[in-house]
């Protein structure tokens, strides 16, 4: 939707709460709803009902439990991260680990959706799982019937990923069953995107020795576009989210022959 006229002729004439949902954003990049609603001592039905208004009005972008700044290429850091749409990722997580029989050879990549898949894999066995990610090594390590293998590598960043030449060098050197691979958005034909030129080097070398690789990210993500594309769509076999994208991503994936499983959609 156009939105006419500059942000300052938006904002007049919004509530006072409202102003101060759009300062607070403005200064952190990224609130919850919870957050606001305990700071402005209402309900979080009604911090919706104000964040719909405001990204309504093109002023703010409206995320899985928060608000943002109205950007596309915004990068909202890990325990942001940690806070949008956990029971979505959660069922993503589940939807993945349905995929993988026992005994299959698995990567896992970072981030809080490939973290949920973590925790969703704790009942498999004769499982082998390498990544490069601290949290979801110690999400798995000492499972009965789990070979956690996690690179080498120099810790990079609050969400635990290994980066380097030696993540590099391991994961050239196995060859996998399945690559699940943690993404920040989307391009326009589909291709998705991430903004960390370290961690998508790691992502290519991991799908390159993965006779399958498969995307995971909650639909938050399909409104929001990063900085490097990792690969073409269509060298994911499979999108795993919780809803359907919206129609013009959906026809690009289409094109790409990139299959699209909406998690909990069978139930």
């Amino acid at each position: 939707m156009m939105m006419n006229g500059n942000a300052d002729d938006r904002e007049h004439g919004l509530p006072q709460r409202q102003r101060e949902i759009l300062a607070l954003i403005r200064d952190r990049g990224f609130v919850t709803i919870e957050a606001l609603s305990e700071h402005f001592a209402v309900s979080d039905q009604t911090i919706r009902r104000d964040i719909i208004r405001l990204d309504g009005a093109g002023l703010l972008q409206r995320f899985h439990g928060g608000a943002g700044v109205r950007d596309q290429t915004v990068r909202l850091g890990y325990v942001e991260k940690q806070t949008i749409a956990p029971q979505d990722k959660e069922r993503i997580g589940a939807a993945v680990a349905a995929l993988v029989p026992d005994g299959a050879s698995v990567f896992l990549d970072v981030g809080t959706t490939v973290e949920a898949v973590a925790r969703a894999l704790r009942g498999k066995r004769r499982l082998h799982v390498f990544t490069n990610s601290l949290s979801a090594g110690s999400l798995l390590a000492g499972r009965p019937g789990i070979d956690v293998f996690v690179t080498g590598g120099v810790v990079h960043g609050a969400d635990g990923s290994l980066v380097g030449d030696a993540v590099i060098a391991t994961l050239e050197r196995c060859r996998l069953d399945l690559a699940v691979i943690g993404i920040s958005g989307f391009d326009e034909d589909g291709a998705p995107m991430d903004f960390d030129m370290q961690k998508i080097g790691i992502k290519r070398v991991a799908m390159a020795a993965a006779r399958r690789s498969v995307a995971v990210a909650d639909a938050g993500k399909f409104a929001r576009s990063a900085i490097v594309r990792i690969a073409p769509a269509g060298d994911f076999g499979l999108l795993v989210t919780d809803a359907e994208p919206p129609a013009p991503l959906g026809r690009a994936f289409e094109r790409e022959r990139l299959a699209v499983h909406v998690a909990g959609a069978e139930a």
